[in-house]
């Protein structure tokens, strides 16, 4: 009775195994729509923010504190 436990042990790891990986192959495009279309709302948005009136312009090369350079006050 000791070895069909040892038995069993085995075979009920290899049948979770696989519910556990048909459970991680599952088709998960079910929200991708419709986050994917929000995405593309959000970037036309911040086109034109950037376009827009009122853009900000980036800082010249010269103002901007060089990498590793200690400022000082």
């Amino acid at each position: 009775m000791a070895a069909l436990a040892w038995l069993l042990i085995p075979l009920f790891a290899a049948v979770g195994a696989a519910i556990w990986a048909r459970w991680a192959a599952r088709n998960r495009t079910t929200g991708d729509v419709s986050e994917l279309a929000g995405y593309s709302r959000f970037r036309e948005a911040m086109e034109k923010s950037r376009s827009g009136h009122g853009a900000v312009e980036a800082a010249p090369a010269e103002c901007a504190p060089s990498a590793g350079a200690a400022v000082r006050s």
